[in-house]
Parts: structure tokens; C-alpha cells; sequence
């Protein structure tokens, strides 16, 4: 069983560090390549660049909590429920693509 996990490639498990803004702050994240690789496909899905995604997502968190602890964390479970409650659903792609629509519109770009 552990076989299927030993094998993964390298290269999905090596950490990236990438510099973003965030708040009006520049800072970096540090994520494994894998989920780098999901983030890019849930922006790409909702038709914005990774930067606005992180950056909408981060001012929802703000607003939502008034903080952001642990971004990355934050992350890494949202590329888990991406992946688990969305990809491969229709109606749950749908309904994110709806959502998106109308949150990124009301949000200019920056």
C-alpha cells in the first residue's frame, strides 16, 4: 500500500517559496509543489490570475475573521476540499464558477 506513496515524484513534494502581495504587503508563501499545482487550477478555473485568487481569498479572511492565521495552512486545506467536494462534480463546479463570477466582479483588479 505504502508503494503508491513511496513513488510519488519528488518534485510534487518539493516545497516552493513564491512572493505575493497580500493586504498591500509583499510576502511569501511556502507550499509544496502539489498543492501550487491545485491552486493554479482553481484560479484558472474562475478565470483570474493565482495572485488575485490568493489576494481575494486572503481579504475574505480578513473580513470573514478579522485576521488571517496560518495562510498556508489555509490553503492546503482549501486545495483538499477543491479536490475532495468539487473537482470531478459538475454541480459543485458550477456552483463555484457562479460564486466566483460575482465575487470577482465586485472586486477590482489589482
Amino acid at each position: 500500500m505504502c508503494r503508491i506513496f513511496a513513488q510519488l515524484d519528488p518534485h510534487i513534494y518539493a516545497s516552493e517559496t513564491r512572493s505575493v502581495r497580500l493586504g498591500g504587503h509583499a510576502t511569501s508563501i511556502r507550499l509544496e509543489n502539489a498543492f501550487w499545482n491545485v491552486l493554479e487550477e482553481i484560479a484558472a478555473e474562475q478565470d483570474v490570475t493565482l495572485g488575485r485568487f490568493l489576494t481575494t481569498l486572503y481579504d475574505e479572511m480578513l473580513e470573514m475573521r478579522g485576521e488571517v492565521t496560518n495562510f498556508a495552512s489555509l490553503l492546503r486545506c482549501a486545495c483538499l476540499t477543491y479536490m475532495g467536494n468539487v473537482r470531478g462534480e459538475p454541480a459543485a463546479r458550477r456552483a463555484l464558477a457562479e460564486t466566483a463570477a460575482r465575487d470577482f466582479a465586485a472586486v477590482p483588479a489589482t
